[in-house]
């Protein structure tokens, strides 16, 4: 089988959740230390690129995610997936606040990407998204630990104002409603986005039942952006058990 799936990922531990959650839903994955530099084995379907790009400043993060995705391309993956960490978190310095909005909008322009979703729902780890506000566990992002974290403080956990201050395109939201109906559901919402100017959406997700409706959805978008929770999903859209 062809390689179908490239994953960049903003650093190691969360790539190797990513490898995780892809081999348990029926992927042979690939998971390497930055860009390779060899052959990949060819009956592998799927490859990760952990980077180490989380808390390095914005143009950074772009130019090692877009060297990621130049090598990715070269191996004609199908689909595109930036992983960031489950609390959303990323570079936090002065009056710039985050790079994973950057380097969503240098994908997206690399691929020309016209529509993408954001979601850091990752439901095993207790990390859920509801009504565009992310939880980790019982409570709010903006009052758990990741508060005060030193390198990357989480004081708001409404993700649509969070990503929206990181992006130039216009950012929504894909509500919990809509995703318990489905992919078709998403599908239209998607559209509908759209038509407004909207060309990257929060979704929500309570569970992994929510993400396995969402699933669908998800297949023809070129890019994907989300923690490792989504991955679960992926598989089936080729096939995969």
């Amino acid at each position: 089988m062809s390689l179908l799936l490239g994953c960049i990922a903003d650093d190691f531990t969360g790539a190797t959740d990513l490898a995780n959650n892809l081999v348990r839903a029926g992927m042979r994955v690939v998971q390497t230390i930055g860009v390779p530099t060899s052959p990949l084995p060819a009956d592998c379907n799927a490859v990760v690129v952990a980077l180490k790009s989380r808390t390095i400043a914005p143009a950074d993060a772009v130019k090692q995610s877009l060297q990621a995705l130049a090598w990715l391309q070269e191996q004609q993956v199908q689909q595109i997936y930036f992983k960031y960490c489950s609390t959303f978190d990323s570079w936090y310095s002065g009056d710039v606040r985050g790079n994973i909005g950057p380097v969503t909008e240098a994908l997206m322009d690399a691929l020309s990407c016209p529509f993408t979703i954001a979601t850091p729902a990752f439901p095993d780890n207790q990390r859920t998204v509801f009504k565009g506000h992310l939880f980790v566990g019982e409570v709010l992002l903006s009052e758990s630990g990741m508060k005060n974290h030193p390198l990357t403080p989480m004081r708001d956990a409404n993700l649509v104002n969070v990503l929206q201050a990181q992006c130039q395109r216009k950012v929504g939201l894909i509500d919990f409603k809509t995703v318990a109906l489905g992919g078709a559901a998403v599908t239209a919402r998607v559209a509908e986005l759209q038509a407004q100017g909207v060309s990257i959406a929060v979704v929500d997700a309570l569970s992994n039942e929510d993400l396995y409706k969402l699933g669908p959805a998800l297949k023809d978008m070129r890019l994907l952006t989300a923690g490792s929770g989504v991955a679960i999903a992926l598989p089936a859209n080729w096939g995969i058990e």
